[in-house]
């Protein structure tokens, strides 16, 4: 079975975004030798899982920033491909995880959004969860997770870590039995 990591940024009230999009707010807690392991994931995963709005980050800076690493955008839109390691995706979730089981992928990062992270919870597919919470209230925006009706799911806690900066970075893992 392929691990599948959601990890993501928050605010404090749930937001990963602003309600148009933007992530201006992260910029403001970055400190210097601070690392909160996202270099560390990106060497160790097969595969990188992306909604469409994730993507047109990179499509506004021009280039992807990991070429080396297998990537599925899902979208029904006709966007462009800005590396050939990139693959543009209608399929479901489960879909997705089985052709890259199919191919012996075995860890996959999802990177978000909060509708498709949503849509991995549904099909009980995310394995582990890694969630920085950054002290900033935003009030609205794109939540960690789209409001879903796959009912509640205990998680079981993995661990809490502290930066200088305020950040708490919370790992859960799905429970046993889930």
């Amino acid at each position: 079975m392929v691990e599948v990591v959601y990890y993501v940024a928050s605010s404090l009230d749930g937001y990963i975004a602003t309600s148009d999009g933007s992530v201006e707010w992260l910029s403001r807690f970055h400190t210097a030798g601070e690392d909160h392991g996202a270099g560390e994931l990106e060497s160790s995963v097969d595969a990188l899982l992306l909604g469409s709005h994730t993507y047109e980050f990179a499509l506004k800076l021009g280039q992807w920033p990991s070429p080396n690493t297998p990537s599925w955008v899902f979208t029904h839109r006709d966007l462009p491909i800005l590396d050939p390691s990139i693959t543009l995706t209608s399929q479901n979730p489960g879909e997705v995880i089985g052709l890259l089981a199919a191919r012996g992928l075995g860890r996959a990062w999802l990177m978000g959004g909060g509708k498709l992270a949503a849509s991995f919870h549904a099909e009980a597919l995310i394995s582990r969860y890694i969630i920085s919470i950054f002290p900033i209230l935003l009030g609205s925006g794109v939540p960690v997770f789209a409001p879903h009706s796959s009912g509640a799911d205990e998680l079981r806690f993995i661990s809490a870590t502290p930066f200088k900066s305020g950040i708490i970075q919370l790992t859960y893992e799905q429970a046993p039995n889930a």
